[in-house]
């Protein structure tokens, strides 16, 4: 996927997703709104925008503060210099070329292969990595993947993703927090409209934002092959996780599903493989797992594997034909 592509793929979606968050904002001042109508409430418009302003404020305030870190949901340990010596000496290098501060490192025991970055701030970064994904690269793909998670804080990924999902973020916190329509009473006439709006926003801004979040994982991997000057080395250490991912006990990967979307390899497995076959030969599939195909495809924050090993080869092929024309211009 070349440079413009990626562009343009950013652009839209950031433009779809200003739409989903001012519909959404819209669609809950609206069902207030109406309901305030029908009753014929007098100032049914303020009282709308004060209730509507209320309720978003109080999702802000209880989605977007977050009391534990990533690093907790991983598993991780901060680890200084003395400990790891030589994996704080290849970040450093990583970080110089990329021009940005050298992260704090931190170590889960975990034999899924993680690795994913987690902070706001330029300068209060972690790299989280896993023993697993350590134990299965050897130290040149091991760079290329430290300069993946790299070119992430350079992009400002972990910022970008984070505003452009608070359409997603408050549309799931409403849809979550509202009571059950059957037995909400007389304020059935609010909830009712709320959640349409809620879900409606919800699977509009998770499509929206993984699309978002694939482009910008590809932005990744050709900033971190252009680092290294070896895509071929990021392609290797992609194939090498992969193939841990799939050979990680269930149980494993169930631990730390939580920081799938940040890894630089989604952690849970794709429908097809973790579906359990009907019948007396297992050839009848369950009924809900075109259901799940379909989750699978619009939710995934990863471009599949494949996709992205032919982008490095696409970008390896590229970087050969330069080698050979140098001699020639020289």
């Amino acid at each position: 996927m070349d440079r413009r592509t990626l562009r343009w793929r950013m652009l839209a979606s950031l433009a779809l997703l200003v739409l989903v968050t001012v519909g959404f904002v819209v669609g809950v001042w609206g069902a207030f709104y109406l309901v305030l109508v029908s009753f014929e409430a007098d100032g049914a418009a303020l009282i709308a925008s004060v209730a509507s302003g209320v309720l978003l404020a109080s999702l802000v305030g209880l989605e977007f503060i977050q009391v534990s870190t990533v690093e907790r949901f991983a598993g991780a340990t901060p680890v200084d210099r003395d400990e790891r010596p030589e994996l704080y000496r290849t970040t450093t290098r990583v970080a110089s070329q990329l021009d940005v501060p050298v992260p704090t490192i931190a170590i889960s025991d975990s034999p899924a292969p993680e690795a994913l970055v987690v902070g706001f701030r330029r300068d209060g970064i972690h790299l989280v990595l896993s023993e697993g994904t350590i134990d299965a690269l050897d130290d040149a793909e091991l760079e290329a993947v430290i300069a993946h998670e790299l070119a992430h804080v350079r992009n400002r990924d972990a910022t970008v993703m984070t505003a452009v999902s608070a359409p997603v973020v408050l549309a799931a916190g409403l849809r979550t927090r509202l009571p059950d329509p059957n037995d909400a009473g007389m304020a059935a006439v609010v909830v009712l409209p709320l959640a349409l709006v809620s879900n409606v926003a919800w699977i509009a801004g998770r499509t929206i934002t993984a699309v978002l979040a694939r482009v910008r994982e590809h932005a990744a991997d050709r900033a971190a092959a252009e680092v290294t000057g070896s895509p071929a080395t990021l392609a290797s250490a992609l194939e090498t996780l992969d193939e841990r991912i799939e050979a990680t006990p269930t149980r494993d990967l169930r631990s730390v599903e939580g920081v799938s979307a940040l890894s630089i390899l989604p952690l849970e497995r794709d429908p097809d493989s973790r579906a359990v076959r009907l019948g007396p030969d297992g050839e009848t599939e369950p009924s809900h797992l075109w259901f799940d195909r379909l989750k699978w495809r619009l939710f995934v924050t990863h471009p599949p594997t494949a996709d992205r090993l032919e982008s490095l080869r696409s970008l390896e092929r590229g970087h050969h034909r330069g080698d050979e024309r140098e001699p020639t211009a020289a």
